[in-house]
């Protein structure tokens, strides 16, 4: 199964992908604002991280984001199981020179066809911090219902924050 929409495709990292990772996305604090990693500092670093990715993803379902047009990837995003046949998403993140462009819905719906199609799942979950507008627009744009909420804490900051849960059922 090809991972790819009209302006975007899923594929796994490549080493030579570590300077554009790093320059679109890695190194990007807006990028990393709602997400659970940190900002990369150095190349050298973006080099160390790209080898980490590349042995994460021998072993997982998450991918690098392509864009067609430059060729550049431009983001990352996955899926694990959580239990037999549930799906969750394990984070979604684009440059944001490429947010905007509907990106996002493209790659939440390459997943949720992974998770029907691929992996056969029966249901998917999402997470978004409730104060992410654009992650909880995107959810329910793809036809993801809300859930609950829980109360988190940041593993950087240490500061509090409520995060929503959406879901959908595969298949239907």
């Amino acid at each position: 199964m090809i991972l790819e929409t009209e302006d975007i495709y899923l594929g796994k990292a490549k080493f030579e992908d570590w300077e554009a990772m790093y320059l679109n996305v890695w190194s990007r604090p807006e990028t990393a604002r709602f997400m659970v990693w940190q900002v990369t500092v150095s190349r050298e670093e973006a080099k160390e991280r790209m080898k980490r990715t590349i042995l994460f993803q021998e072993t997982h379902e998450t991918f690098l984001v392509y864009e067609k047009r430059s060729g550049e990837p431009c983001g990352f995003a996955g899926v694990g199981e959580i239990s037999p046949g549930i799906y969750e998403e394990m984070g979604i993140a684009l440059g944001p020179e490429y947010v905007g462009k509907g990106y996002g819905k493209q790659i939440l719906g390459l997943l949720l066809k992974y998770c029907t199609e691929v992996l056969k799942g029966k249901e998917f979950y999402y997470h978004t911090r409730a104060k992410n507008r654009a992650s909880k627009a995107l959810a329910r744009s793809c036809g993801l219902i809300y859930q609950y909420s829980e109360k988190k804490r940041d593993q950087e900051s240490g500061e509090e924050y409520i995060m929503e849960v959406y879901s959908k059922k595969l298949g239907e």
